[in-house]
């Protein structure tokens, strides 16, 4: 067959309903994928549909395989100039190249992870929220100024999980003049609300001032959120996410590690456990958090975090610019906390969850492994019993 003639399953990105949130350019082990301000794009020449970003994706926008001629592949360009995907080749074509598709894998959740509801809103109908509730969470002044926000669906259906995320369409358009896609946030409250009884949810978010080179930007829904007074509505989609999920069975352990608003799945998690403990009705493992941020006073949640008891969480905050200190990560804390980490990891209750910037995403799973390696145990057997069972879940960014 002639390089004109080979028949491609190509590799595209559903505009309508990807979220931006960069896990797949992030996750892509050749670089076949990129974005412009618009659109995350796959590249023909580069994918060699190994998979490896689909699991990951939040919203399933990753996984769409078409069948075409190589020599008629989606261009770059073409790609990052769509609103929606362009039309399919015929069911009968589709399903005589179905044995050439790529074999699709998939995360986990833990084994007693509730069912969770994901996708009930997409881009084209969103479902508007209420906001009952804005504070600031971390020191007044300080950089990296966080808000948590309780938003209120009313009589509206939006079921929601620990672990899960949503989307938030800012309004107003963008410099192409088209609606502003939308941004992912976790939540950061239990299934039940922030407030229990109430058709309620929070999340956690840092206003955005500037761009990972440090330059001026004024993050389009962040600042809007931030800005958010009581009684305004703002547009939500989702819920996304089915992996990262908590476990439901007595006795299972959580061991957290996050940083900045990667904190905002833990503390529903947390919360969750709080409001089983305090009913009776469940005899819950062990916690542990180890929290990371610049600052103590950057850090969300610390004054609340405080009054936690001892016996219910086990908590290591970890910081990297408190002046006159030397710097100190997750990691590190996860290393000083090496013989009680050594025992969990042992033991088949054992939950991990990871969440915050991508870059801590190495260090982390190298302290897990050194720390393994340590209580003579087999990393590698390890790890992939802890990822084939769902119990080690990352969701980095």
């Amino acid at each position: 067959m002639s390089d004109t003639a080979e028949l491609l399953q190509q590799h595209l990105i559903d505009p309508e309903v990807c979220i931006r949130c960069n896990t797949c350019e992030a996750t892509c082990p050749v670089g076949a994928v990129t974005h412009d301000s618009r659109n995350y794009v796959v590249d023909a020449d580069k994918c060699n549909h190994c998979m490896a970003c689909v699991p990951p994706c939040p919203t399933g926008s990753i996984d769409h395989w078409f069948p075409v001629l190589r020599s008629k592949a989606y261009s770059l360009s073409e790609q990052l100039a769509w609103d929606e995907l362009p039309a399919k080749q015929s069911e009968a074509d589709v399903q005589s190249l179905a044995q050439n598709l790529p074999a699709s894998g998939a995360s986990v959740p833990p084994w007693s992870a509730a069912h969770p509801y994901t996708n009930l809103h997409g881009p084209k109908s969103p479902i508007s929220a209420t906001v009952v509730g804005n504070m600031q969470v971390n020191e007044a002044g300080t950089d990296n100024e966080t808000h948590h926000i309780v938003l209120d669906f009313g009589s509206l259906p939006f079921p929601v999980l620990e672990g899960q995320s949503v989307g938030i369409i800012a309004p107003g358009v963008d410099a192409h003049g088209k609606p502003h896609h939308a941004r992912q946030y976790s939540v950061a409250s239990p299934r039940n609300g922030e407030r229990p009884g109430y058709n309620n949810l929070s999340l956690t978010v840092k206003r955005v001032v500037q761009d990972h080179q440090g330059q001026p930007v004024k993050g389009v829904a962040s600042n809007h959120l931030c800005d958010l007074k009581t009684g305004d509505t703002v547009q939500v989609i989702g819920p996304f996410g089915s992996s990262f999920l908590m476990p439901n069975h007595p006795g299972s352990h959580l061991v957290m590690i996050c940083t900045g608003t990667g904190s905002a799945p833990m503390r529903g998690m947390t919360e969750w456990r709080r409001r089983l403990k305090a009913s009776g009705k469940f005899e819950g493992g062990q916690l542990m958090l180890f929290f990371g941020a610049r600052t103590q006073q950057e850090l969300p949640y610390f004054g609340p975090l405080q009054k936690l008891p001892a016996d219910f969480i086990d908590i290591h905050f970890a910081f990297s610019r408190t002046p006159g200190a030397p710097k100190r990560y997750v990691q590190d804390a996860m290393r000083d906390a090496a013989d009680k980490l050594a025992a969990l990891l042992q033991d088949p209750q054992t939950h991990i969850y990871v969440c915050g910037l991508k870059a801590m995403e190495e260090g982390v799973l190298q302290a897990l492994q050194d720390i393994a390696v340590g209580a003579g145990l087999d990393w590698a057997a390890v790890a992939a019993t802890l990822k084939q069972e769902g119990r080690l879940q990352l969701e980095t960014y």
